[in-house]
């Protein structure tokens, strides 16, 4: 009797020592505290946008380019910016909303131009954009405090450092100040107590030819076209 006792008490324990774990994780999962649970009640949502940029431009070369004596090479490499802007976002379902971002950018781009020999010379534009994206975003089913979703639409850029236009024989780069743009990306949002973040990573394509020729300017070489594209990291509070 004393044995057969044994073998019970030896098997009850092993089974509450398999069962307490799980029954901890399912109480800790079931108790898990949920925040913001009304978020989407609230139509309208405002928030603020911390950004950085990389950016530069794409180019299609000019006849003069093509058919050059002596072969150089000609492009536009990728530099960092910074953007800061805000959040007003519309809730349309539980799966779509429209989302307006204006921001200000600060851009910093260039042509290289690299000539055999090892000779070479670097037309910069540094510029201040303020942007007007507006965005359809598709977002998945909640999971707890997280979840993904999506964004897709155009944005307005107005360059608002402009320049007075420069004459014939000058070696800037000149650039047109008004640009329009595709947008899209991909974004994962975290449920806080008091705030939501939503880091994001956004492509952008120029569809406005931005360069501007003049008549002698030696900047002008070998250009024919500049589209803007820019790839964004965003760090949205909201």
């Amino acid at each position: 009797m004393f044995y057969l006792h044994r073998k019970k008490s030896i098997a009850v324990g092993l089974l509450l020592t398999l069962l307490i774990p799980d029954l901890r994780a399912q109480s800790s999962m079931r108790y898990r505290r949920i925040h913001l649970e009304d978020y989407e009640d609230r139509t309208i949502r405002y928030g603020f946008l911390f950004a950085a940029p990389i950016t530069r431009f794409n180019i299609k070369y000019s006849d003069a380019y093509v058919n050059a004596d002596s072969a150089y090479q000609l492009y536009s490499p990728n530099k960092a910016g910074f953007r800061v802007g805000f959040i007003l976002n519309t809730i349309l379902s539980n799966r779509f909303d429209v989302r307006i971002t204006p921001a200000v950018s600060l851009y910093s781009r260039s042509v290289e131009s690299r000539y055999p020999g090892g000779t070479g010379k670097s037309e910069v534009r540094e510029s201040t954009w303020v942007d007007f994206p507006v965005l359809l975003k598709y977002k998945s089913q909640r999971r707890r405090n997280s979840r993904m979703y999506m964004v897709g639409g155009a944005s307005l850029g107005l360059e608002t450092n402009v320049r007075r236009r420069e004459v014939a024989g000058s070696s800037r780069l000149l650039t047109k100040n008004k640009d329009l743009s595709v947008e899209y990306g991909i974004g994962f949002e975290q449920f806080f107590e008091f705030f939501k973040f939503s880091p994001e990573i956004r492509f952008s394509h120029g569809l406005v030819n931005l360069f501007e020729p003049v008549q002698g300017n030696t900047a002008n070489i070998g250009l024919q076209k500049l589209r803007t594209h820019t790839v964004t990291l965003y760090l949205n509070f909201e």
